[in-house]
């Protein structure tokens, strides 16, 4: 695995804070990231998750998944690198724990990090921006949904399903995991299309290049459609409109510590690849 690139040398100079207002523990969990950056003597800038600061070099997003996802898009723009401390249920972006600050606020400034790009996807009519998936449902949730899918202006397939998801290989050990998707590997230029439980035994998931142009539409029986970027944004679709998804010009940056991979995530999170009867 390597550790930051050419294209990636970050700078120490100006660090950003980003903590959830929501979650537990917060407002302790960034006293230890300021007190560790201070005995570094580093210079830092402390914001909530609201109203993030555009200037910082590096961020460190103090939050569940969701706040590092949002961390994420947002400094993607600008190619810095965000790097997470989990304070969620899962963890499986913001890795590292509040008991280990320290020690991770001293890899950083020894540099001894990696920092992967994350191919991200954009959905327009709404101009959704995700990092882990977009999902397609009807308006009224308890009602199935009728979706035809073209790739690259050639029709594919279509799904009778509660919805589909467009998901990246970030977001494949997301919402894609439990709909029963594949698991990618992250760097992987790929997406996933993945019906919502399916009415049809031939429905089976489909990995496409990341650089294709999915077009879906639906049928005259499911007018009006919801579309959601990571959970966290969501815009009704106007009847009759074509909804294209392709890959985001811009791509996030995560940074992770030299020591992990994400492999070992797999095994530490999701207990993948352990045989739980032994």
């Amino acid at each position: 695995m390597k550790k930051f690139s050419a294209n990636h040398e970050f700078s120490l100079d100006k660090i950003g804070v980003i903590y959830n207002t929501k979650s537990p523990d917060s407002h302790s969990t960034v006293e230890k990231i300021e007190k560790a950056l201070a005995d570094k003597n580093l210079n830092y800038v402390v914001t909530t998750s609201d109203n993030m600061d555009n200037s910082v070099t590096l961020a460190i997003v103090a939050g569940g998944d969701g706040t590092l996802l949002r961390a994420a898009r947002y400094y993607a723009r600008f190619a810095t690198p965000v790097f997470g401390i989990n304070l969620g249920r899962l963890g499986f972006l913001a890795q590292v724990s509040p008991d280990n600050i320290e020690e991770a606020i001293q890899k950083i400034t020894d540099k001894d990090v990696y920092c992967d790009e994350r191919i991200m996807l954009s959905a327009n009519p709404g101009r959704l921006t995700a990092l882990n998936d977009i999902v397609i449902k009807n308006e009224n949730f308890s009602r199935t949904a009728r979706l035809f899918i073209s790739i690259n202006g050639e029709p594919v397939c279509n799904y009778l399903a509660d919805g589909l998801i467009i998901s990246t290989p970030t977001g494949s050990t997301a919402y894609n995991i439990s709909a029963g998707g594949p698991i990618l590997v992250p760097r992987l230029n790929a997406v996933i299309i993945v019906p919502i439980c399916a009415h049809s035994l031939n429905a089976r998931p489909l990995v496409i290049p990341s650089n294709e142009k999915i077009e879906i539409t639906s049928a005259d029986n499911t007018k009006k459609l919801k579309v959601s970027a990571d959970g966290q944004n969501t815009y009704a679709v106007p009847e009759n409109t074509v909804i294209s998804i392709k890959k985001h010009k811009n791509r996030a940056i995560l940074m992770h510590l030299g020591n992990q991979s994400f492999y070992s995530v797999l095994k530490q999170k999701l207990n993948w690849g352990i045989n739980n009867n032994k």
